[in-house]
């Protein structure tokens, strides 16, 4: 198995995951739907982690209410990063679904 890593270049765009649609099937592009959710929600939760130990006395307010309300919060800043590009687990995981379906996928590796 080998994987390519793409340095980042101070100053250089940041590069964009490949967007599945275009021609794909129905299956490619259900795989793709699912690995941006499991991104998406990795993310929130990275956020929530993130926050913890943030106090809600801001100019909101702050409560209960805001501690409840963040993690709704988070949840949508995760659909919104995913969505925009991710941080590049999307992509990984469609790789590895797209590898799976196609029986190409080695057991042991």
């Amino acid at each position: 198995m080998s994987m390519t890593i793409t340095p980042f270049v101070p100053g250089a765009a940041i590069p964009k995951p490949q967007m599945h649609g275009g021609n794909s099937t129905d299956a490619e592009k259900g795989a793709w739907k699912t690995a941006q959710g499991f991104e998406a929600f990795f993310v929130s939760r990275m956020m929530d982690d993130m926050f913890a130990g943030i106090k809600t006395d801001g100019p909101t307010g702050g409560g209960q209410g805001e501690t409840m309300f963040r993690a709704l919060l988070n949840e949508e800043y995760g659909k919104v990063i995913a969505e925009s590009g991710g941080v590049g687990i999307a992509d990984a995981v469609y790789r590895e679904m797209i590898k799976l379906q196609e029986g190409t996928s080695d057991a042991n590796a």
